[in-house]
């Protein structure tokens, strides 16, 4: 990918949001402060928050999502977006604990990656659901997130959140 093109693509999909996410009256700078630039931490260790995640999700009978990514990625950062709009935001505080794990330039991180048998080499953004138990349910396979809707993410939420009787494995 362009380097110039991965600079650009956060703010141009940020304003593409707007108007379904902010105030008519807000200005492209507001809009683009609205982008949380650092989602995905280099210091950040995936191992020690993916275990505390586990252990708080069986305090709160709820499941961990990772969501893998770097902050350089502009479909990442609108992911984000959605996770923050009415009704994702909801679904995803009763039911999930979220995990951001960034991926660099496809070169951090890749043994986490693997584990959960995400292929972050599709692109990411990429996600996976576990259970309280660490199990796997759900890995991303081709890029289902890539250009997505908050629609398509609160259609995700529901079939995976833990009342729902999706079973693991299935995608």
């Amino acid at each position: 990918m362009v380097k110039s093109r991965n600079v650009l693509l956060p703010a141009l999909a940020v304003a593409l949001l707007a108007s379904t996410l902010v105030s008519p009256h807000q200005t492209n700078a507001q809009i683009i402060d609205k982008v949380n630039k650092n989602l995905y931490s280099d210091t950040a260790n995936p191992t020690a928050d993916i275990a505390d995640a586990l252990a708080r999700a069986r305090r709160e009978h709820k499941r961990v999502l990772l969501d893998f990514g770097g902050n350089w990625c502009g479909d990442c950062q609108v992911l984000d977006i959605y996770y923050r709009q009415s009704p994702n935001a909801e679904l995803l505080a009763k039911n999930f604990i979220l995990v951001h794990i960034n991926i660099g330039h496809m070169d951090k991180n890749v043994d986490v990656a693997k584990k959960y048998n995400v292929p972050i080499v599709k692109g990411v953004p990429a996600l996976a659901v576990i259970d309280a138990d660490g199990n796997l349910l759900y890995s991303e396979r081709e890029k289902e997130f890539e250009h997505t809707t908050p629609e398509a993410i609160t259609a995700f939420l529901n079939r995976w959140k833990p009342d729902n009787k999706a079973s693991p494995g299935k995608s």
